[in-house]
């Protein structure tokens, strides 16, 4: 979701603070001043101007009266002293360099800035007394945190508001995660607390959060595709499918490597109305679907967001209820705010002219989000891609341990007949939510829309003679974006640098996230490759055997 991060809140009058147990934080120059340093910048600078201005003044005021410069009154030389001090401060990269001097006036701090040999590894850092094991709850709570917490499991103190009211998102989170451990009796020992940013989530992520899931990423790669090596990141607890997707990309980059396509690049929102007759319904019909219209409704729904353009509306009716399906591009965001904002421009606009037009919801599932649905399968949703390869005879045989024939025939029928007799929508395909799933959670994506976004046909056929093998998947709903949502946490943000589409892309809003998209058909076909391989070989079940049957318990590992 391409929410915007909010900061948090600052503490309310009469709440106690207390910071955050943990480790202590690195001494920084800016401590020595009474202000934060970015306000003590402001100051200086606003004296410095000041004070030269006042001084140019008087100085032509004294060539003007011809007055000898060094005859000076009080206010001059106050004026003078304030222009010499601001200069030394600018002047030492407002204030770094001097501020520093003073801090850095031991040994002990000079190896703050340049790392020594001989300096002594760090403290450990302190337990955090919140974190719900045995030893921690023996430990005494602090009086106001003890109140707060009897407060909340009392259910006097609503949880959802102790970020707003405490000002600190991790003493938040220790504190309901204390109220749970007392309400519940259970210690959720292996869930961990420190460690994480809980203000980068704080109105934009997760709500009521008391800790986080550690997930594994692997990556897999290199998958050359489009002649650029991508190393792709996975995050999963699924044995055997990095290794396996990672086999994919070795076959792929020994053949040559992948091409692929961006087909439609388009969000959709569909909101629903009722009116009072099936005629009037279909005269709203008319008149979106009029191509005359179109301009009007665009200036309409362009108008919020800079990145969100309207590129056309399609209606379907039931009864006397209209579904509007409206389609627009969303810049390198995912999208589904911001057409949520422009469409709802547009029903305003509408209301004018149609003022009997009772709108049901903003949303009609004629979009369709995070549902199975033939009208994504046909009109495409995000991005429409098509990624393909072909793969050499001797690859084949030597990589993935099989023959094209083979693959080709378990293609037809388990990914092609097998679908059909399943009565599967957009599933022709051996595993594509897999790999869609990981780089979603890696990367910082609604892992929700993963429903959608796995759509997939992959088609295997024999070429040059049978000898070798031409493999493409077609993935029409990938719902993807570089900005917004998850992908400002940091990990997240961390895989997205990896691919090299970290956050907007400035020359060509739009290059980034269409770029993921690629990346995520590169990688289910990898992932296709392999596993069909896999199967037509008779080695799954082995190699599961053999990767994926760990029997150790991590909750007593993290504890």
């Amino acid at each position: 979701m391409d929410v915007r991060r909010r900061m948090a809140p600052p503490p309310a009058v009469g709440v106690p603070h207390r910071k955050a147990v943990g480790a202590p934080r690195a001494l920084q120059a800016g401590d020595a001043l009474p202000l934060p340093i970015r306000h003590t910048n402001l100051i200086f600078s606003a004296l410095f101007a000041v004070s030269l201005a006042y001084l140019m003044r008087r100085w032509r005021a004294k060539i003007r009266s011809s007055i000898p410069f060094h005859v000076v009154n009080l206010t001059e030389i106050l004026a003078t002293f304030v222009l010499v001090a601001s200069l030394i401060y600018l002047l030492s990269f407002f204030g770094i360099a001097f501020v520093q001097s003073i801090v850095s006036s031991t040994d002990e701090d000079e190896d703050f800035l340049v790392a020594s040999s001989t300096a002594k590894a760090p403290a450990p850092p302190t337990q955090c007394g919140l974190l719900g094991s045995a030893d921690a709850v023996s430990e005494k709570m602090p009086e106001e945190d003890e109140e707060i917490v009897a407060g909340v499991v009392a259910g006097k103190i609503p949880s959802y508001v102790l970020e707003t009211k405490l000002g600190d998102c991790r003493r938040a989170a220790g504190l309901r995660r204390e109220a749970l451990r007392r309400i519940t009796g259970r210690q959720i020992e292996g869930l961990p607390l420190d460690g994480f940013d809980y203000a980068s989530i704080l109105g934009q992520c997760c709500e009521l959060p008391v800790g986080y899931v550690q997930l594994p990423v692997g990556i897999a790669g290199p998958l050359l595709l489009d002649g650029q090596r991508f190393y792709v990141p996975m995050a999963t607890t699924e044995g055997c499918l990095v290794a396996s997707t990672n086999r994919g990309c070795k076959a792929i980059a020994e053949s040559g490597g992948a091409t692929s396509v961006v087909l439609r690049d388009a969000m959709t929102r569909a909101p629903v109305a009722r009116f009072p007759t099936a005629r009037r319904a279909a005269g709203l019909k008319a008149f979106l679907e009029d191509p005359a219209n179109f301009d009007t409704l665009s200036v309409v729904f362009n108008r919020s967001s800079r990145f969100g353009r309207l590129q056309g509306v399609k209606c379907a009716m039931a009864g006397r209820n209209i579904y509007m399906r409206f389609s627009c591009s969303t810049g390198d965001a995912m999208g589904m705010n911001m057409i949520s904002k422009g469409v709802q421009n547009v029903l305003d606009y509408l209301q004018d002219d149609f003022p009997d037009m009772d709108v049901i919801s903003i949303s009609g599932n004629f979009c369709s989000d995070k549902k199975s649905a033939a009208v994504n399968w046909i009109e495409g949703r995000g991005k429409s891609v098509v990624c393909e390869a072909v793969i050499k005879e001797e690859i084949v045989k030597k990589v993935l341990k099989t023959n094209v024939q083979s693959l080709v025939e378990l293609n037809v029928i388990k990914n092609l007949a097998g679908s059909a007799v399943a009565g599967a929508l957009g599933g022709f395909n051996a595993h594509a939510s897999n790999i869609v799933s990981a780089i979603f959670i890696a990367t910082g994506q609604d892992p929700a829309q993963n429903v959608e976004s796995s759509q997939c046909m992959t088609m295997l056929e024999a070429i040059n003679d049978g000898r070798d093998l031409h493999i493409s998947v077609t993935m029409p709903s990938i719902e993807v974006g570089t900005v917004g949502g998850g992908t400002q946490l940091a990990s997240q943000s961390a895989c997205l640098d990896l691919l090299g589409v970290k956050g907007a892309n400035r020359k060509s809003p739009g290059t980034n996230a269409r770029i993921l998209a690629t990346v995520v058909a590169g990688g289910v076909l990898a992932g296709e490759l392999s596993l069909l391989s896999a199967l037509a070989a008779g080695q799954l079940v082995k190699s599961h055997m053999k990767y994926n049957r760990s029997s150790r318990d991590m909750s007593k590992v993290a504890s």
